[in-house]
């Protein structure tokens, strides 16, 4: 594998890592670090999205023991049960859009500043979901993912199928929009986290066989390298974030999100950075 190949993946897995949790998108700081590096076109693409595996993985690891409950009283414990579906109904309206309309994203979004929109419209929705509840403070209606009902992961499902826009986020649209629907911080969170797992393996999938004539065997070491810096620092970022929302909010990473945006629009516009598809 070429050496300068080889530090894109890196830099790119390691933004992936960081980025995917966080309600600052994974998908939007891809495209933007893949066009800075000049590693982008449609191969890099599948690699954009197989790479998050390697960040699903790390919350497998973390959540290792709440996972092998689940599969061990799959079809004994009750709780293991409504967890599965919980996970199944919320994943199917982003798996179902995302199939309809994936061809079309890619090609009309997956851009700078489509992205860099995404990024300043969802900053000032976490602004306004955050002060409406500094505002009317309530008590969260769900403090545990086991107290969610099939309607509140349906919800939460439609809420990550927003997503589907690059720059949106992920974690952000389910963190979010669980908040909006009742749930508590660290559930809403943690529920994101579990949601994720589907939902990114199935992308992982579904992208790898529809690009399956793209691809061959060289390129096996440049998504192992990707795959492996995603896993280490989606590892690190997921034990940082239960710390941090234990004490904090999402304003830091909304004025984030529009300050990123910004930056994005006035470089393209004014020629500072040739932004590549």
């Amino acid at each position: 594998m070429d050496t300068l190949i080889a530090l894109q993946a890196l830099i790119m897995g390691i933004v992936e890592g960081l980025t995917e949790f966080l309600p600052i998108s994974s998908t939007g700081h891809l495209i933007l670090a893949g066009s800075l590096l000049h590693f982008t076109g449609e191969k890099v693409k599948v690699f954009e999205i197989v790479i998050q595996a390697g960040a699903i993985f790390a919350v497998c690891w973390e959540y290792r023991m709440r996972l092998l409950h689940v599969c061990t009283g799959l079809f004994s414990e009750r709780s293991a049960q409504k967890f599965a579906i919980n996970l199944v109904i919320a994943f199917l309206p982003a798996a179902v859009l995302g199939v309809l309309f994936a061809s079309a994203i890619k090609a009309k979004l997956f851009s700078a500043v489509p992205v860099a929109l995404a990024f300043i419209i969802g900053g000032f929705i976490i602004l306004w979901v955050e002060r409406r509840a500094k505002a009317n403070p309530v008590v969260a209606r769900i403090n545990e993912v086991d107290q969610m009902t099939a309607l509140d992961a349906l919800k939460i499902g439609f809420a990550q199928a927003f997503a589907l826009i690059p720059g949106t986020s992920r974690s952000g649209a389910t963190i979010i929009g669980g908040m909006l629907f009742g749930l508590s911080r660290k559930a809403a969170t943690e529920f994101s986290f579990f949601l994720a797992i589907p939902t990114l393996l199935a992308a992982t999938v579904y992208s790898l066989y529809k690009a399956r004539a793209l691809l061959s065997m060289q390129d096996v070491p440049m998504f192992g390298v990707g795959t492996v810096a995603a896993f280490v620092s989606a590892f690190f970022c997921v034990r940082w974030l239960l710390r941090y929302i234990s004490s904090h909010d999402f304003t830091l990473f909304a004025w984030y999100r529009i300050a990123f945006g910004l930056v994005i629009l006035a470089t393209a516009y004014s020629g500072m950075v040739v932004w590549a598809d």
